[in-house]
């Protein structure tokens, strides 16, 4: 179990310090947290991610908030991925622009 959480479903409106609030009931402790926004626009996209201080933080906190409301949304609580590489790449079509 790591201590890096996701925080998922939250409303537009929910604030970091509504978000802290939550986490830390109970005596959890949480080192940082950080909710996720549009790059163009600046509004949250409606998740966060939250470090614990330890594992057993992380456990408590995804067993008490998995499924509860904030905000009047249900949020989903757990342990964060790694984030997957992207796949692709890019490069272009390459066609040619000349015309006969």
């Amino acid at each position: 179990m790591g201590t890096r959480l996701y925080v998922g479903n939250l409303s537009f409106d929910t604030t970091e310090d509504g978000l802290r609030a939550a986490l830390t009931e109970g005596g959890r402790s949480v080192k940082d947290i950080h909710i996720v926004t549009d790059r163009e626009t600046g509004r949250p996209r409606g998740f966060a991610f939250a470090e614990m201080a330890n594992d057993a933080d992380a456990q408590a906190a995804i067993e008490a908030l998995d499924g509860t409301d904030l905000d009047g949304r249900t949020l989903r609580v757990n342990e964060a991925r790694e984030r997957q590489p992207r796949g692709g790449g890019g490069g272009g079509g390459g066609r040619g622009r000349g015309g006969w």
